[in-house]
C-alpha cells in the first residue's frame, strides 16, 4: 500500500472527504520523518531499491557508516587526491536467470558497475571483479561468462585490475554471483548534485524504459506471453560524454533507472533537492511489447528496472541541445523530455495521466520482479 491509499483510507474511516491540498500535505508530513530501520526481518523488499531499500539504508547504514560522502547517497562516491578528483563505485550481481535476451550475469556486471561512474559524471577507468561460485557450476557456464566479461570490459574500454573467487557449497548459491568495484576520473566538464536542481528544470530520460525487467520477467518462463523483450544493458558512458559535451554547464544531475525504475529515482532526486516534479504519462517512451507486458502483469513500466537508461535533469535552456546529443548516441535514439520540476509541493513526483487527471507516483513499495540485477 503507497503513502497516499494509506491516507485515502484513513481520511475514508474517519467519515469525511479528503481534499487533494490535504493528502498533499499529509504525505509531505510524512516523507518529512528521519527514514527508521525497524523491520525485524529482511525481506526481498529490501533489495528493490525503493522505499524498503531507502529506509535500510538510510536508517541503518547510513548511521553506522555515514560520512561527507556516503551521506550524499549518489550512485558513486566522488573525492579528491592532490587537486585531481576520482570516484569508486561498488555492486553485486544476482540476477536469475544468469542469461537472458540481450545479456547475462557478466556483461551486467560490468554495465551496471560503469554506469553508476558514469552518471556521476566520471569516466570509467578500471574494475575489480569478485566471483561467488557455487560447487557444481558447470565450468562451461563459467567460461561463458567470463568472456562475457571480457568483451563488456573491452566495449566499456575498462580494465580488469584485480580480483577475487570464492566457492561455496552446493545450494548455498544460485551458481553464480559478481561483485565488483569501479574506479573512474571526474570530467571536467560535470558539476552535478541533486540540491543543483531547480524549478523550470527539464526531465530527460535516454531512452524506452522498463526493457530490462520486463527481459528477466519472461525469461524466468512464468508467464507464456508473445513476443520478445531484450535487455538494455549497455555501457552509458558514450551517452554521458555526448550529453556532457553538448550542455555540459546546464546538466543538474543524472541518475541510472535501475532497482525501482524511473519513478523511484524521480523520488529521490525530488526529495534530494525539495523541489516538485510533474511527469507527463504520454511522453515517456515505453517499447509497445514492454508496454503490454506490463499491462497484462498488472506493473507499471515506471517502477521497472532499466540497465541501459538514465534520467537527467537539464536547465532549460539547455535543454534542447540535451536532448539533440541524446538522440545521437549508441542507444539514445529514442530520449525524449518527460516531464518539468516545480516548487510545489516540494519532495514529490506527480504524474498528469493520459486522461488529464494528476496522481502521485511514490516510491516502490514491495518487489514485484526480485533479483533483476
Amino acid at each position: 500500500m503507497t503513502v497516499t491509499s494509506e491516507i485515502r483510507e484513513q481520511s475514508a474511516r474517519g467519515g469525511r472527504a479528503t481534499t487533494e491540498t490535504e493528502v498533499l500535505e499529509r504525505i509531505q508530513r510524512v516523507r518529512g520523518l528521519r527514514p527508521r530501520f525497524r523491520d525485524e526481518r529482511i525481506t526481498m523488499a529490501h533489495g528493490a531499491g525503493g522505499r524498503a531499500s531507502a529506509n535500510l539504508v538510510q536508517g541503518l547504514f547510513l548511521p553506522a557508516f555515514g560520512s561527507g560522502v556516503l551521506d550524499r547517497l549518489e550512485d558513486a562516491g566522488v573525492f579528491a587526491v592532490d587537486g585531481s578528483e576520482f570516484a569508486l563505485t561498488t555492486d553485486s550481481f544476482v540476477v536469475r536467470p544468469m542469461r537472458f535476451p540481450g545479456g547475462s550475469i557478466g556483461e551486467l556486471a560490468v554495465n551496471g558497475t560503469v554506469n553508476d561512474l558514469a552518471v556521476a559524471g566520471v569516466r570509467p577507468l578500471a574494475l575489480t571483479l569478485s566471483l561467488i561460485l557455487e560447487e557444481g557450476l558447470p565450468a562451461e557456464v563459467l567460461r561463458g561468462e567470463v568472456e562475457a566479461i571480457a568483451r563488456a570490459a573491452a566495449r566499456a574500454e575498462v580494465e580488469i585490475v584485480a580480483g577475487d573467487t570464492k566457492v561455496v557449497e552446493r545450494g548455498a548459491a544460485d551458481g553464480l554471483y559478481i561483485c565488483t568495484t569501479g574506479f573512474g576520473r571526474r570530467d571536467p566538464r560535470a558539476r552535478l548534485a541533486p540540491n543543483s536542481i531547480r524549478p523550470g528544470d527539464r526531465v530527460l530520460v535516454s531512452g524506452p524504459i522498463a526493457e530490462h525487467g520486463m527481459a528477466i520477467m519472461l525469461a524466468r518462463g512464468e508467464f507464456e506471453l508473445g513476443g520478445t523483450i531484450e535487455s538494455d544493458t549497455q555501457p552509458l558512458w558514450p551517452a554521458v560524454d555526448a550529453i556532457l559535451e553538448a550542455a555540459g554547464p546546464g546538466i543538474r544531475c543524472m541518475r541510472d533507472a535501475t532497482r525501482g525504475g524511473v519513478a523511484s529515482v524521480l523520488n529521490e532526486l525530488a526529495s534530494a533537492a525539495g523541489v516538485s516534479i510533474l511527469v507527463h504519462e504520454q511522453q515517456v517512451p515505453v517499447h509497445p511489447a514492454v508496454a503490454a507486458a506490463c499491462e497484462i502483469l498488472g506493473i507499471d513500466p515506471m517502477y521497472v528496472a532499466n540497465e541501459g537508461k538514465f534520467i537527467a535533469c537539464v536547465a532549460p535552456e539547455w535543454a534542447e541541445a540535451a536532448l539533440a546529443a541524446l538522440r545521437t548516441a549508441p542507444g539514445g535514439e529514442g530520449a525524449a523530455e518527460i516531464g518539468a520540476v516545480g516548487a510545489e509541493p516540494p519532495g514529490m513526483v506527480l504524474v498528469e495521466t493520459a486522461f488529464g487527471g494528476r496522481r502521485v507516483m511514490d516510491m516502490l513499495v514491495g518487489d514485484p520482479l526480485p533479483r533483476i540485477c
